[in-house]
């Protein structure tokens, strides 16, 4: 796939998928470190609850956890609409 983008000349990505804590976050790091501009969409991605330690983190807290963190390091997040305008 990777010979493919550059092929293409692709220099940003739109991204939304499941699991934000898994595959979303995992190919979005990987896609910026490749020098890829990666485009998070917000609303285009969602997870699940988690449990640690005998405790449960609800799904809300860890999708805002993994969205803040990705956002400015390795991609943009913002909604998809504003993406969708953005890429024309």
């Amino acid at each position: 796939m990777l010979d493919r983008l550059r092929a293409a000349g692709a220099t940003r990505l739109a991204v939304a998928g499941m699991m934000t804590h898994m595959c979303v976050d995992t190919s979005v790091r990987a896609a910026a470190d490749l020098g890829f501009q990666c485009l998070l969409a917000e609303d285009g991605c969602a997870t699940r609850a988690l449990q640690f330690g005998g405790r449960e983190v609800g799904a809300p807290e860890v999708q805002l956890a993994y969205l803040a963190a990705l956002n400015g390091a390795f991609a943009k997040v913002q909604p998809a609409r504003t993406i969708a305008s953005e890429l024309g």
